[in-house]
């Protein structure tokens, strides 16, 4: 009996030296449908692309085709959709449909579907929260165990591992719902000057290696939740041969990847209320000087967000106003952070330094030397351009593959940083705290600004009145 075929992990599947668009030409391919320059795979028909993806019994597709082709093909229809689609081409290829099926036949083609369905509901388990999905799925899963005994076991561990991973992400989504829910219930109308609201950060942390290190559990639970395939639905529009149907009526499935936004935004609010809040400058400089401390661990252990969120929340007027304050600070740490993370040439330092770190995750020993938690809006803008670059389809109506490949280079490099383990150790106490403190609105750091350094102009003063009116009535 053939040995199944094994998926490769992604680091080595995609990483920049390995990475290969080259794909042996299959016999059919040649018919046509399918249009090569040098080996390398450019066009072709979304008909001609869905068959390449089939296994026969001497053919399985390139890995990376595979993970290429389910990433993108959302471009052009449902999921559900391509998944009927390979389900029938298998059962009408393979004939498995007829009752006297000969078992060699059933055993040479049935490792290579099987192997097809496992790297899908394991790169893409998403799709499979749809119920059409699911049905096509088990279908074809029992046509082949039921044809041979020997497959019901892989059949079983198939969907039993499935199943797991889409309980795993409803219970984190509910987590995520409460925590959400709990932050707004704290988020308070602030009247006055906030005393003893609530304690501060360096009380529940005093040490800033501690708090960069729990930062970075909370980036890498929440990147490890976001699909591949969300980047893509970021943008899914409709697609020019779909008679105006748009490909995703239904609500975009970006639930993750909007959560791990919302959760940037929420620290870079955190880092800007906790420096508000103190009464006394020299407590509000020195919570400056933590957070410029802590800014500089995530970018020594290669957390690039967390950095880029604590900045953000430094740079933010109600902070950047504070002239006295920052006057008792020792900026020169901060400088070179602030240089580190400057936008200029398309944020030339920071992708220096997000290329050192990926070089080092390649050739790490230990998880901690693995780490690489990219500046996330930045990837998902560099995604969007990449798609805004090009067309989906040629001018003869083909897909544009040679797109795509770009297109799942970048998101497969995503998905080698986002399976790394969190080496440190979880701190549930400091966790809490950073996941569920009310953090201060828009107005609410202005005012509080303003009530630890008086306005300055005119424009700062009718703020101030018209804010204290409000919090007032």
């Amino acid at each position: 009996q053939e040995r199944m075929p094994q998926t490769p992990p992604f680091a080595a599947m995609f990483d920049s030296s390995s990475y290969n668009r080259n794909l042996y030409h299959s016999k059919e391919d040649n018919c046509g449908g399918l249009y090569y320059h040098d080996n390398n795979l450019l066009s072709g028909s979304l008909e001609a692309l869905i068959q390449h993806l089939v296994p026969s019994v001497d053919y399985y597709p390139d890995r990376t085709y595979i993970f290429t082709f389910l990433l993108s093909s959302r471009l052009f229809m449902h999921p559900y959709e391509l998944m009927a689609k390979v389900c029938h081409l298998c059962v009408e290829q393979q004939r498995l449909s007829e009752p006297g099926l000969d078992k060699n036949q059933i055993r040479k083609i049935a490792p290579k579907i099987l192997q097809l369905l496992t790297e899908w509901t394991e790169t893409f388990p998403y799709d499979f929260r749809d119920e059409r999905m699911m049905r096509n799925l088990k279908e074809l899963a029992q046509r082949i165990a039921s044809s041979d005994e020997m497959y019901r076991k892989n059949v079983q561990q198939l969907l039993q591992n499935l199943i797991r991973k889409l309980a795993t992400v409803s219970q984190y989504e509910e987590v995520l719902a409460k925590i959400n829910a709990t932050s707004t219930d704290h988020l308070m109308v602030l009247k006055t000057k906030p005393q003893s609201i609530q304690r501060d950060i360096i009380t529940v942390c005093s040490d800033p290696y501690a708090l960069a290190q729990q930062l970075t559990h909370i980036e890498l639970e929440r990147l490890n939740y976001i699909g591949p395939e969300e980047f893509v639905q970021a943008f899914v529009q409709k697609d020019p041969l779909d008679n105006d149907k748009n490909c995703y009526g239904d609500r975009k499935k970006t639930r993750n990847l909007e959560a791990y936004v919302e959760w940037f935004n929420r620290l870079s609010y955190l880092v800007a209320t906790e420096i508000c809040m103190p009464v006394k400058k020299k407590h509000r400089a020195r919570v400056i000087e933590y957070f410029t401390d802590v800014a500089r661990e995530c970018f020594n252990i290669g957390n690039f967000n967390s950095l880029m969120a604590i900045i953000s929340g430094m740079n933010m007027s109600p902070v950047s106003r504070l002239k006295k304050t920052w006057a008792k600070v020792k900026t020169a740490k901060f400088d070179i952070l602030e240089h580190q993370m400057d936008p200029s040439s398309n944020f030339y330092n920071y992708r220096t330094a997000l290329r050192g770190a990926a070089q080092r995750s390649l050739t790490a020993h230990s998880n901690r030397e693995k780490i690489v938690i990219p500046f996330f809006s930045l990837l998902i803008k560099d995604i969007y351009f990449l798609n805004e670059g090009s067309a989906n389809r040629l001018p003869n109506g083909h897909v544009n593959f040679e797109k795509f490949w770009e297109l799942a280079k970048q998101v497969s490099e995503f998905m080698t940083w986002k399976q790394v383990e969190c080496p440190f150790e979880r701190d549930w106490k400091i966790l809490q705290y950073l996941l569920t403190v009310p953090v201060f609105s828009d107005d609410a750091l202005y005012l509080a600004s303003y009530e630890s350094e008086s306005p300055e102009n005119h424009i700062e003063k009718d703020r101030w009145k018209t804010l204290r009116f409000v919090s007032e009535v």
